[in-house]
């Protein structure tokens, strides 16, 4: 199929979000140096991807018809196989766009290395069009990513590139049972996280530092480490787990795979949740009654790398 369309996804900048909050960008500016901030990285940072933004429509637009489309209107926007998708923004973006993406290929665009780590953005506006053009000639490299999947006894279902988070949707304990190789406890926790390799660097790395931070207050010349996990397989980790009469902490972290699901029934009988990729909004609810299955999802992401 031949690729007739490029749609480039963004987000708005922090500058744009406060201008939408305060209407004007003299009032955003008036708030955030009346509480001490740092009014002028905000607007540094919102020069510098449009200058980005800006580079890449241009150079785009002389080899393939193309049109931007905001963060907040994925989940209803419809990809085809004739479209390749450009996401230019942080390394979350990647991972929003990815579970509606409909098998399309990603190219990955760096907006400002100076300021974004990168790790799902091998490409910048200097070399992205190489990517287009092999997306054209369908000569790419890629990276084929397995998303997780959150499925309900009630067939609901929701898919995740980078995490999972079942749980509480307020600061209070969640309450569940949970079943993991043939071992079942009832939980009282901050909830889960569950992770797929692409995700194994982001929220996931914050539960490990903590508990690395924690325990070298008292274990002398502790080396952080975290599992290098296959295309194939997730990893779940219990938040603050308590332990009481009624709830244990025996099941606080494993590998899930093809053969080892991880079942989770919800204890409350409201505020549970669950939610993906950090986006509170795109939820399923997860209150008495209901019975999670986590796994590995049919479907993937396909990311152009550099050749």
């Amino acid at each position: 199929m031949n690729i007739e369309y490029a749609i480039i996804v963004k987000n708005k900048t922090r500058l744009e979000a406060l201008i939408e909050r305060f209407n004007t960008k003299a009032q955003a500016k008036f708030y955030i140096e009346s509480l001490g901030g740092n009014f002028e990285d905000y607007a540094v940072e919102h020069e510098m991807f449009h200058q980005s933004l800006v580079s890449l429509q241009t150079q785009l637009s002389k080899i393939l018809k193309n049109k931007t489309v905001e963060r907040i209107y994925l989940p209803s926007f419809l990809f085809s196989e004739k479209n390749v998708i450009i996401v230019i923004g942080q390394d979350g973006l990647v991972a929003n766009t990815a579970k509606y993406s409909a098998g399309c290929p990603i190219i990955a665009v760096n907006p400002d290395k100076a300021r974004y780590d990168g790790i799902l953005l091998p490409f910048d506006t200097s070399n992205f069009i190489s990517g287009v053009e092999q997306v054209i000639d369908h000569s790419f490299a890629s990276r084929t990513m397995r998303f997780a999947e959150a499925k309900l006894n009630d067939g609901q279902r929701l898919l995740a590139f980078n995490d999972l988070f079942i749980g509480a949707s307020s600061h209070i304990s969640a309450r569940y049972k949970i079943s993991f190789e043939d071992k079942k406890e009832e939980h009282s926790s901050s909830g889960l996280i569950v992770s797929t390799p692409a995700g194994s660097t982001g929220w996931l790395s914050s539960v490990f530092n903590m508990a690395y931070g924690l325990t070298g207050q008292f274990e002398k010349n502790l080396i952080p480490k975290q599992p290098d996990l296959d295309a194939d397989q997730l990893l779940f980790a219990v938040r603050e787990p308590f332990q009481s009469i009624r709830t244990q902490t025996g099941i606080i972290a494993g590998i899930i795979d093809h053969k080892n699901p991880l079942t989770i029934e919800s204890l409350m009988p409201t505020s549970g949740i669950i939610f993906s990729d950090g986006i509170e909004a795109d939820f399923l609810k997860f209150n008495s009654g209901a019975i999670a299955t986590i796994g590995l999802a049919p479907e993937s992401a396909i990311l152009v790398t550099k050749v």
